[in-house]
């Protein structure tokens, strides 16, 4: 019962996890002037028009996997390398920062039933839902920042890159996430996911075991 009510939990969670991301993406592509986004109806708060069914699926199972990316035309950007290095960054710090709310919000929580004794027999399972809202997104964030496309990574990386060595890298695409797919179904990137996100994690704990002790 434990595992069946973990997944139904998870389902809203993924919902809000990649809706967010890929609205980032989509905002900062029309605010560096491409209409695309909002054209393909992509700006809008349905999560249903977010979802990739394997990506979905694999996100639920594994707590990393991929949405609906948002469809984007470089070529409204003044400078096209940068300007994807942007909207591909938009996608992960909203995950960041989804993150960052929730475990603000239990911080909040915490501090009211410490004082009051209010919420004392939701604490568990409150404190439970919270963190797993806050891992699925570090997770999400982790797994989009490997460097390979079509991941949020490969955007990022290619400022760095010559502009050969950037569309060489785009190219082999099609073929990459037919790779990740296999290995994020087989478990290969458990130990990079699970160190990415254990470090950011316990930064983040301890930035609000301390932000509680002050308060309290």
């Amino acid at each position: 019962m434990s595992y069946i009510f973990d997944k139904l939990m998870m389902i809203p969670m993924v919902l809000i996890a990649l809706m967010f991301h890929e609205l980032a993406h989509g905002w900062v592509s029309m605010k560096l002037g491409d209409p695309t986004p909002k054209y393909q109806g992509r700006m809008t708060l349905n999560p249903l028009a977010h979802l990739d069914p394997v990506g979905t699926l694999l996100m639920i199972i594994t707590g990393f996997g991929w949405a609906k990316p948002v469809e984007i035309n470089p070529r409204y950007y003044k400078d096209p390398k940068k300007g994807m290095a942007l909207t591909a960054l938009a996608g992960p710090v909203t995950n960041f920062l989804l993150a960052l709310v929730a475990m603000l919000i239990y911080g909040v929580i915490f501090v009211i039933y410490s004082k009051t004794g209010i919420f004392a027999n939701a604490m568990n399972t409150i404190g439970y839902v919270v963190m797993r809202f806050v891992m699925l997104n570090l997770g999400f964030i982790v797994f989009n920042f490997i460097p390979i496309p079509p991941l949020d990574g490969s955007r990022i990386l290619g400022v760095f890159l010559s502009n050969r060595a950037y569309f060489k890298l785009q190219q082999y695409e099609r073929y990459s996430f037919i790779v990740i797919i296999l290995l994020s179904a087989s478990g290969a990137f458990d130990r990079i996911i699970g160190t990415g996100v254990g470090i950011v994690f316990e930064y983040m704990l301890l930035g609000l075991e301390k932000l509680i002790t002050l308060v309290i």
